[in-house]
């Protein structure tokens, strides 16, 4: 539909239905062709003659460290694989550096937003910042000696994860440019952290996507231990990196386990997927429960979970079995317990509402089960570690769980990772794990 005159274009045309406008009438300049506002001029061609060499365009303004090959756009013929590169946005202004693979997912990984020139000396900046962040301002060596040392997008290293574990250090690589420099940086990451060992992994199909050889790394992990023995706020573990989960322990939990110890005197706990036990053990010794339940399918986490028990001469009891199914089980025996901690591994991989639909109902089904578990007035603790389910939609899925079994939840806290693992501003989709905590009425 054509849009309606203005009303003072509309009064000006008025008049008797016959009558012609006369010579004299002054002419209305809006309604002149030669009045039409002239076409915006044709912006200058960018001159990228003066670009400090490699360099990498933005096809869009975007303050994202993760450039997926939409958002780029020229790249200088000279880039290789592996680059440290300059990146400018699309106006051709300087906007930081980053790393350039173009087989990669994501080719172009920013490291540091900058309009002044970076260059490869920032990593080393980088590295000494996320070190001291840990050791200096948040002295966790005084509580524990395991914990993230550096968080890849979190401490403006893209595709770098480390954990440290006592004197080894856990490193996983997402990124064919930081394989190229790792083993060079290696020495000066021992030496701020005061490591010995280093083992390094490569997923198999990111590794050939990228294309990371892991052989790179054989000598490093030869001479590294297979496991090592670690404190947390004076519990002992295990830690088997060639049998546990991603880094073989899950140091994100660390002030979760010890909370969770502030309701367990004298209560009966169960511990849902409870991985290595850190929750169990947390209850059990700091928190002096009279009674834990472990429940786990992995039956290599379990074993570990009872020698890391005996680790600490703790006595607890353990159950090989499926969470849904046991807790069903349990439910129809009409088993309560005081205190349940339900801690599931990642049920959602895709952003598709069709696709991550099976994975929201499996945390709705399961902490519907979980809190029927719960003793009037008892204690639950939920987690999620799914970077794709934000905090609101999680807490929606576990109160539905609540209401349709005619229960209340009395929310009280709402905690996730520790501060080993900070999340850029520019980055908030990194902030995967959320706990929730609640008094079941």
């Amino acid at each position: 539909m054509a849009e309606r005159p203005r009303n003072r274009k509309f009064r000006a045309m008025s008049g008797p239905a016959n009558s012609a406008p006369t010579s004299s009438a002054a002419p209305d300049p809006e309604l002149e062709p030669n009045s039409l506002p002239e076409p915006p001029a044709p912006r200058a061609p960018i001159d990228r003659s003066t670009w400090a060499r490699p360099w990498a365009q933005l096809k869009y303004f975007t303050f994202q460290p993760a450039i997926f090959p939409r958002l780029l756009g020229h790249v200088s013929p000279d880039a290789r694989p592996g680059d440290f590169v300059n990146v400018y946005d699309k106006n051709g202004n300087l906007t930081g550096g980053g790393l350039f693979n173009p087989r990669a997912k994501i080719p172009l990984r920013v490291v540091c937003h900058s309009t002044t020139p970076i260059d490869e000396s920032y990593f080393e900046t980088a590295i000494r910042r996320a070190i001291a962040l840990r050791r200096d301002l948040f002295k966790l060596d005084e509580t524990t000696d395991a914990y993230r040392l550096i968080g890849s997008d979190g401490d403006g290293l893209s595709g770098l994860m480390i954990d440290r574990y006592g004197d080894t250090l856990l490193c996983e690589i997402y990124s064919l440019g930081i394989a190229q420099r790792l083993l060079h940086w290696l020495p000066l990451i021992h030496e701020l952290a005061g490591t010995k060992f280093a083992r390094v992994h490569v997923d198999h199909d990111l590794g050939s996507l990228e294309g990371i050889k892991p052989s790179m790394f054989n000598e490093t992990n030869a001479t590294a231990p297979t496991k090592v023995k670690i404190r947390e706020h004076g519990i002992r573990y295990e830690v088997d990196f060639a049998e546990g989960h991603k880094t073989g322990f899950f140091c994100d939990q660390r002030d979760n386990r010890l909370h969770v110890a502030r309701f367990t005197k004298e209560a009966r706990v169960l511990d849902l997927c409870c991985y290595t036990g850190g929750f169990s053990l947390n209850a059990k010794i700091t928190g002096g429960a009279a009674d834990v339940t472990c429940v786990d399918l992995d039956e290599t986490a379990l074993a570990q979970a009872k020698r890391n028990a005996n680790l600490n001469q703790a006595r607890l009891k353990f159950v090989h079995a499926d969470a849904f199914a046991y807790a069903r089980q349990m439910q129809q025996n009409g088993e309560k317990w005081d205190v349940v901690v339900l801690d599931p591994p990642k049920f959602i991989f895709t952003r598709d509402a069709a696709g991550n639909w099976e994975g929201r109902q499996k945390y709705e089904d399961l902490n519907l089960l979980a809190i029927s578990l719960v003793k009037t007035g008892g204690i639950f603790v939920t987690c999620s570690c799914s970077g794709l389910l934000s905090l609101e939609d999680f807490e929606t899925h576990v109160i539905k769980a609540a209401h349709r079994q005619q229960r209340r939840l009395q929310f009280f806290d709402r905690t996730g990772a520790g501060p080993d693992h900070p999340v850029y501003s520019n980055c908030l989709e990194s902030r995967y794990l959320k706990l929730l905590w609640a008094r079941v009425l």
